[in-house]
């Protein structure tokens, strides 16, 4: 399993536009093949950054969505609402204790 970080930074105008694309899209990147968990995070000091996290059953996985019209879509109305570049990292979970 691998899990998914990306940090996104939006201009404090834009926030609103980010998370009403977010809601019309949620429930379609979390059904996409191998999609196991998706979580949205919004920073406790700087309300403009946002963070998801997801789990997904492997890279290929990962790189389908990524390659799809969907992600396509979903990206092409986030990313002209950065004030920042996005930062994104891939993780292999080594111990979760719950």
């Amino acid at each position: 399993m691998l899990s998914r970080i990306v940090k996104m930074s939006f201009h404090p105008e834009q926030v609103k536009a980010f998370l009403a694309n977010f809601e019309d899209n949620k429930e379609f990147i979390r059904n996409s093949p191998g999609c196991q968990l998706l979580e949205l995070y919004q920073d406790q000091q700087n309300s403009s950054v946002f963070f998801t996290y997801s789990y997904w059953d492997s890279e290929i996985d990962l790189n389908n969505y990524r390659n799809s019209e969907l992600f396509k879509d979903v990206w092409s109305k986030t990313k002209i609402l950065f004030n920042s570049k996005p930062e994104a990292w891939s993780l292999d979970k080594i111990v979760c204790l719950s």
